[in-house]
């Protein structure tokens, strides 16, 4: 299985009644690892990109908790795909080592991320051909 087949939408149970729903998450049983790590990204225009990453170690799941918006994902081998996140019972799991760009924002958009790491800027991979570069010589470590 390819890192972009492993990338995968992600449906979680809702609970609720005539006062509202709730949605929860748990690590290691609604999503395939311990959450370390929680943030959120609001207040992004329609136009801007964010992301624009690949982690080495770094596992995610995001959730539009609120309004909408689009992530694609690349795998270095000209594999991509698209995913909208437009239900806050869904979200995508983003395995290590996959190219991320998150986009097209709706006004409202509240993009909740969960991670498997503490936050390290030392296995971000920020520029693209050298990203490529990794994936096809087989060396995440490698910086």
């Amino acid at each position: 299985m390819n890192l972009i087949q492993m990338a995968s939408m992600l449906e979680f149970s809702q609970k609720g009644d005539e006062r509202g729903h709730m949605v929860v998450v748990e690590g290691m049983k609604d999503i395939p690892f311990e959450i370390k790590r929680i943030f959120y990204i609001y207040g992004s225009d329609k136009d801007v990109i964010r992301g624009q990453h690949a982690n080495r170690e770094s596992q995610f799941v995001l959730i539009n908790v609120a309004g909408t918006s689009k992530v694609r994902v690349k795998d270095g081998k000209g594999n991509e795909a698209v995913y909208s996140l437009n239900r806050p019972h869904t979200g995508i799991y983003l395995p290590q080592m996959v190219w991320k760009d998150m986009y097209d924002f709706s006004e409202d958009s509240v993009l909740l991320v969960l991670a498997s790491t503490e936050y390290n800027a030392e296995e971000y991979i920020r520029d693209y051909d050298e990203f490529v570069k990794i994936i096809n010589c087989g060396d995440a470590r490698s910086k």
